[in-house]
């Protein structure tokens, strides 16, 4: 299974570049999967609904399956948060995984940057971000970025579908798109 990921700020346009890039993907013809990395609290339950007192109770593992989807929640209980690699073992097998977050983890990445924020790119402490899309490309078409860094508009989906298929790497045998 390969994997590409998109970093940067919260409110950078991750994801909205993200469901920008899914439905070019697809049309290429390839199956993605996303994972979304939070580092606040959330939780896909409803207080009191069967599955919120299946968790409650102590189960380890709650499933909900209907006829359109289905949901695991897992509970960690007092166990470390898992790692990506960790993550994507218990995932089905697709052609492509987009992460959004585990921005510090070392795998393909484009870095998403929005000028507008003010914030440092994380690119120059960073080797495997391998380009960077922002809403204004010629704002960081400086001399302060590797010149094998490419700059992309945040807009020029095609051209990131493109970079995806291209330079997504693995985890473990994986296989080639």
């Amino acid at each position: 299974m390969r994997i590409f990921g998109l970093a940067g700020w919260s409110g950078s346009g991750k994801t909205t570049l993200l469901t920008r890039l899914l439905p070019e993907l697809a049309a290429r013809g390839l199956r993605v999967s996303t994972l979304k990395h939070a580092h606040h609290a959330v939780d896909l339950d409803v207080p009191g609904k069967d599955t919120w007192q299946h968790r409650e109770a102590g189960a380890h593992e709650v499933m909900l399956a209907t006829g359109k989807r289905f949901a695991l929640l897992h509970e960690l209980r007092d166990a470390p948060e898992p790692g990506l690699a960790d993550l994507l073992s218990r995932m089905a097998r697709v052609d492509l995984v987009l992460v959004e977050g585990f921005k510090h983890d070392p795998f393909p990445k484009l870095e998403v940057h929005a000028t507008t924020l003010g914030k440092a790119l994380l690119a120059p402490g960073d080797p495997a971000i391998l380009a960077i899309a922002t809403d204004r490309p010629e704002a960081l078409a400086s001399g302060t970025l590797p010149a094998h860094l490419p700059v992309i508009s945040r807009d020029a989906v095609a051209e990131i579908a493109e970079l995806v298929i291209a330079r997504a790497g693995g985890i473990g045998g994986c296989d080639r798109l």
